[in-house]
């Protein structure tokens, strides 16, 4: 049960139906949020969620949107980037969604960009 045997941090996944409620927006509003990269999701044991983590406050996390640029610009599918997002990064020292959590977006896409 050590961070050595579970490298990734421990993670809430929301369904679509479960945003809507967490945000206050439309279900089609939601959706344009994820079309257009302020969240992205994956599919979990064959149902769409999204990481709790990329909330706060209700809304989705500001800086979010373009460290996600940054990722599929460096060659990362949505899988891709929310595993690096949600996994330690030594560089870092935390995983890359508490950094951003925690207004360290700067540093964060720093190291984002030299995954390409």
């Amino acid at each position: 049960m050590s961070d050595a045997e579970n490298p990734v941090i421990p993670v809430s996944w929301l369904t679509l139906p479960e945003v809507v409620e967490l945000t206050g927006e439309s279900l089609s509003r939601v959706r344009r949020l994820l079309d257009e990269n302020h969240l992205i999701g994956s599919r979990r044991d064959g149902v769409f969620r999204v990481p709790g983590l990329f909330f706060l406050d209700g809304a989705p996390l500001s800086s979010l949107r373009g460290t996600i640029t940054v990722l599929h610009d460096a060659g990362f599918s949505d899988d891709e980037a929310i595993d690096w997002l949600l996994a330690p990064e030594e560089s870092i020292g935390i995983a890359p969604i508490e950094a951003l959590r925690a207004g360290r977006k700067t540093e964060v896409r720093r190291v984002a960009q030299t995954l390409a």
